[in-house]
């Protein structure tokens, strides 16, 4: 089964750009403003700069974005992890659910 794409025009550093996806069209639309208002930052910033270069600044800027995002997913996942192994530990053993070190899971 082929989800059907829809066909979105955005606005990206003043042009224009049809972008087929299978995604919502209210979305791709929030993409692309968003890309357009971290290019139309790099080049407030730095006015010299060329529109290429100012595009690839601008996708380093949303790619450390990404990157930082992740790691606080990792970091919030760790620290979600640790906080259930110390609640089990505070659980009698029968209702740990196999949390606590050692401890294996209840039979069903």
């Amino acid at each position: 089964m082929s989800t059907a794409k829809h066909a979105v025009q955005v606005f990206i550093a003043g042009e224009s750009f049809t972008v087929r996806s299978e995604l919502p069209p209210e979305y791709t639309r929030e993409v692309a403003a968003y890309l357009d208002a971290a290019l139309r930052h790099v080049k407030a910033t730095m006015p010299s700069v060329e529109t290429h270069k100012a595009a690839i600044l601008a996708a380093l800027q949303i790619t450390d974005e990404l990157f930082q995002a992740r790691r606080g997913d990792r970091d919030g996942a760790a620290r979600i992890t640790a906080l259930l192994d110390d609640v089990a530990r505070l659980l009698p053993p029968n209702k740990r659910g196999g949390r606590a070190a050692g401890v294996p899971a209840p039979a069903d």
